[in-house]
């Protein structure tokens, strides 16, 4: 029971923090929503999928970080919504870092850009044989992988695909995408670490 004057989502927090799996489902369900409106209203740029996965990230972070939100300093929901932009305006920044290291050739194939590849000292071309090497064992490990993980595995690690696009072209939900692509990594590390 909740101490006398504490809010439920007070308790919930206070659950949460000892590892009650079922007290965060909780706080899930009672922040989404507004995370997802205040999402939609600050980051103008940002479509469903992106929020989906700002949204999830966001909850993650949470997680981890749960013991240490001070309910003397604000809200739960605002804490939420300072994890919430954060988290947005770093995958703002990801995606325009992979955007410049890719031109559009037309609307459907992207290549790596012509000076991207062209080094002008020996430590560029020391690192692009660096990455060659490491892309070409990322493939030769991601060919190794189950059937369920493969395909899509090799969209997001190979061809640098990004979750949303993944799921529009297989037709899967953003989530199962997130969720193959975790275990994909797992299994990758394993592989690495066994070799």
């Amino acid at each position: 029971m909740a101490p006398i004057g504490s809010k439920p989502i007070d308790e919930l927090v206070r659950r949460a923090i000892i590892g009650d799996g079922t007290a965060f489902t909780a706080l899930w369900d009672a922040n989404i929503s507004s995370i997802r409106a205040y999402l939609r209203n600050t980051m103008k740029g940002l479509d469903h999928f992106y929020i989906e996965d700002v949204c999830s990230k966001t909850f993650e972070k949470a997680f981890r970080q749960i013991s240490s939100y001070d309910p003397s300093l604000g809200r739960f929901e605002g804490w939420l919504r300072r994890i919430a932009h954060n988290t947005a305006l770093d995958v703002i920044d990801q995606e325009n870092r992979r955007q410049r290291g890719y031109v559009s050739i037309d609307d459907d194939i992207r290549s790596l850009s012509v000076a991207d590849t062209i080094g002008d000292g020996e430590e560029d071309a020391l690192e692009g044989i660096i990455k060659t090497e490491a892309r070409e064992e990322t493939q030769s490990l991601v060919e190794g992988l189950p059937d369920l993980y493969r395909d899509i595995a090799h969209k997001r690690l190979i061809e640098g695909m990004q979750y949303k696009e993944i799921a529009e072209e297989t037709g899967l939900e953003l989530n199962t995408v997130r969720t193959r692509i975790r275990r994909a990594k797992q299994m990758l590390d394993k592989m690495k670490n066994a070799e």
